[in-house]
């Protein structure tokens, strides 16, 4: 009876009977390697689908839960790791690592629980509430076996002689090292393909070292390559690297060098003729604005050529020609002028025929003729005297006029 109260008073404040450290999940209650089916304390149900999600030394751990299967909400979980060959030994029943402990998580990393890559574990993960505790889900994990293999860390394509050379990094583990210092055996699968749109006639090259050469290659072409991790013992291949596509090198055809230079002297007459024709437009835009093809009206071009200011030359004005070519004339009425002519064409001056008669007479003695030929020319250049003097006197007149009819033209534009 006393033993049956001590059990009863150890549950009225949910400590469990079972030997063990005290569990942060549950408040005054025991941490046992097993649950105990006692006062509903397995009632809780067990995390389901229970499966490693691993890549390369990188291991999580991952769980189904059904919400509906628990009234309270505050469920959280366990997972812990041992070791398989520790499992014979019955005095290490208690050595299991706890690695996720209450969380609310429905997956826990294992990627730092220090699990040798070459050994054989086990995984284990258990519910928990406020006042239940489900039993453990264990399964068996073996990294070398289950982890799946990463694609290269690296691939790196580059022409060399006419033919393309593909570097390759191996995967890495968790710790940036090489996944070869675990799997020996690491085979990498090498595609490539002429063109991207000829991916289904693909080639293919297994190989083990980490720089290959791809054989028979066309030159001046472009081949797609990817690369695929493999492990053989256990039948494991990874995904493939993202493609990279390279071009082969070589020597050029002689048709081609022709055609190239055809081409860049298409062009460079082509540059030099556009360069040209924006030159002559550019110019003639230049011309047209400076120095534009419309003249100014005549009656503007001398106002602008009489003007202070002007740096256009100064012809001579009409009055220094009055006074240079004619300053002994008077300028009367177009009658008078007539007349004055006509009397001046009929009357020499007195001078002129005294001078005529006195050779006239002084030569009468030798001929005839020769005084008759003497008093023609005499006559001719008077003639000839007074028409240039005619002349003179209508130039004068008609600049006359023309200098009063720009002056109009001025009056008028200025009005």
């Amino acid at each position: 009876m006393k033993l049956r109260a001590v059990f009863s008073f150890l549950l009225w404040f949910g400590i469990s009977p079972a030997v063990g450290t005290i569990s942060p999940c549950l408040p005054w209650t025991f941490r046992t390697p097993e649950p105990i089916s006692m006062s509903g304390m397995a009632n809780l149900p067990r995390p389901r689908n229970v499966r490693p999600q691993t890549l390369n030394t990188d291991y999580i751990l991952k769980w189904d839960w059904d919400q509906t299967a628990s009234s309270e909400s505050s469920t959280t979980f366990t997972a812990q790791s041992l070791a398989k060959y520790k499992v014979k030994n019955a005095k290490r029943k208690n050595d299991w690592k706890t690695v996720c402990e209450c969380t609310s998580e429905h997956h826990c990393d294992f990627t730092g629980a220090e699990l040798y890559y070459l050994g054989m574990w086990l995984l284990r993960v258990r519910a928990q509430n406020e006042s239940h505790v489900s039993s453990w889900v264990q399964i068996e994990f073996c990294p070398d076996r289950d982890a799946a293999i990463g694609p290269p860390s690296a691939v790196e394509v580059k022409p060399v002689k006419g033919m393309l050379e593909v570097a390759i990094s191996d995967p890495l583990t968790s710790e940036n090292t090489s996944m070869k210092d675990w799997v020996k055996d690491l085979q990498y699968i090498v595609q490539y393909w002429k063109d991207p749109l000829e991916m289904q006639k693909k080639k293919q090259l297994v190989i083990t070292t980490n720089l290959v050469t791809l054989p028979d290659l066309e030159t001046w072409t472009v081949y797609c390559v990817r690369v695929q991790s493999r492990y053989d013992f256990y039948n494991k291949s990874s995904t493939f690297s993202p493609i990279h596509c390279e071009q082969t090198e070589g020597q050029m055809p002689y048709w081609q060098i022709f055609l190239y230079f055809l081409l860049s002297l298409a062009v460079s007459f082509l540059l030099v003729l556009g360069l040209s024709f924006c030159f002559f437009k550019s110019f003639k835009a230049i011309k047209n604005t400076f120095y534009p093809s419309i003249q100014l009206p005549t009656h503007i071009q001398e106002y602008l050529c009489d003007s202070p200011g002007s740096d256009m030359p100064h012809l001579l004005t009409t009055e220094s020609e009055v006074e240079i070519c004619c300053d002994r004339l008077d300028i009367l009425a177009a009658d008078t002028v007539a007349t004055d002519m006509v009397m001046e064409i009929h009357n020499p001056p007195q001078d002129s025929e005294q001078d005529g008669r006195n050779h006239i007479r002084h030569s009468s003695g030798d001929s005839g003729v020769y005084s008759t030929e003497e008093g023609t020319g005499a006559s001719q250049a008077l003639k000839e005297g007074e028409k240039v003097r005619l002349e003179k006197i209508g130039a004068i007149s008609f600049h006359r006029e023309r200098e009063a009819e720009q002056e109009q033209r001025i009056q008028d534009a200025c009005v």
